[in-house]
């Protein structure tokens, strides 16, 4: 199993999913703006977006790691640990 690398593909793949999960353009999301505070999401909005990651990615992110996922490059961090199934 290895980590997922994070260059431009995956960061605009991961922006993309975020940006429909906030329901937002991608171009509204900023790195480092808050999921909850910036953008209004909720619990069901933060399990939605790692469900979609893991899809996307084919990785398993530990139910633990969605208080770490707080903004994008916060999301792009946890992924970074992610293993491949």
């Amino acid at each position: 199993m290895s980590a997922i690398t994070i260059d431009a593909a995956t960061e605009a793949k991961v922006r993309d999913i975020l940006a429909n999960s906030l329901d937002l353009d991608s171009e509204e999301l900023t790195r480092t703006g808050l999921f909850v505070d910036e953008y209004g999401a909720d619990s069901l909005c933060a399990i939605e977006m790692l469900s979609a990651i893991e899809v996307a990615f084919g990785v398993t992110i530990e139910q633990d790691e969605l208080e770490n996922m707080v903004h994008f490059e916060a999301v792009l961090e946890v992924l970074s640990r992610a293993e491949s199934r």
